[in-house]
């Protein structure tokens, strides 16, 4: 099923899969590497906003247009903020925590995500491949966190990137303004597969297939968990792991599930 939605300045939208499942979020500034503008910031808060309030979205997929993911922040953004510094001192500090709080809210979503990275990843790139539940990277891809090279600091991707490879190399990758290849993202774990250019999307396939075959309210309920348990030790998450499991087997996810499995089928998942 194929179903295309509204148009946006920045973005194109799709999307396919049983009943319209999955929604393909594509980067659309290809001239500019698919530079991250405000606007850009603003039109994906509000796609996942829209996902998540009409409930029949069970992935997002985000890619770049034009063989290219990001290439992070708009310097004419930037350079426009400067200027209005007279008028609003905030300015930057408003820019920069905007796209936070885009960082924030796809980490915090219940939909399933998968990014597909193509080419180049920079800056605010990285920090969107680093909040994807799934990253998958075309073996043309270069990751590259500049900003200290620029006199300038990953404000905002520097806590996902600490979540994602762990305190020493991403403090590695700072010092040297760290440039990566498709493979060296891989062994860090950064990307979970690398795949020729045209193989990528049958990867993507088959990583959607396994997503959908998953309850998209357990989906949900599992990642809230874990995200609680990064910063809370196991013994103080056992009474409410418990709670989100019992709710869990006496809903309507459980139930389907249970029969399912004891009639010999697949579930079918209500959105």
């Amino acid at each position: 099923m194929s179903v295309e939605l509204a148009e946006f300045k920045t973005l194109a939208l799709r999307r396919d899969g049983p009943d319209g499942a999955v929604l393909h979020v594509t980067l659309n500034r290809p001239e500019v590497r698919n530079a991250m503008s405000l606007a850009m910031v603003r039109e994906l808060r509000t796609v996942l906003g829209q996902a998540q309030m009409r409930g029949e979205v069970r992935v997002i997929v985000l890619r770049g247009a034009g063989g290219h993911f990001c290439a992070g922040a708009d310097l004419g953004d930037m350079a426009a903020a400067r200027m209005n510094l007279a008028g609003n001192p905030e300015v930057l500090v408003e820019t920069n925590a905007a796209f936070g709080e885009l960082c924030v809210a796809f980490a915090d979503a219940g939909i399933a995500t998968v990014a597909l990275v193509e080419g180049t990843c920079m800056g605010g790139g990285f920090g969107l491949a680093c909040v994807a539940d799934v990253t998958l990277a075309s073996d043309t891809a270069v990751f590259r966190l500049p900003e200290t090279s620029l006199g300038l600091v990953p404000a905002q991707i520097g806590p996902f990137l600490v979540e994602r490879l762990g305190y020493a190399e991403a403090r590695r990758l700072a010092v040297t303004g760290g440039r990566l290849n498709a493979q060296e993202a891989l062994a860090l774990r950064l990307v979970h597969g690398v795949f020729a250019a045209d193989a990528l999307d049958a990867a993507l396939a088959a990583v959607l297939h396994d997503i959908l075959q998953c309850a998209p309210g357990a989906i949900a309920a599992t990642k809230a968990l874990m995200a609680k348990a990064r910063f809370q030790s196991p013994s103080s998450l056992v009474q409410e792991a418990a709670q989100v499991f019992s709710a869990a087997v006496l809903g309507p996810e459980g139930t389907e599930g249970t029969m399912a499995f004891i009639q010999k089928r697949k579930p079918k998942w209500a959105p």
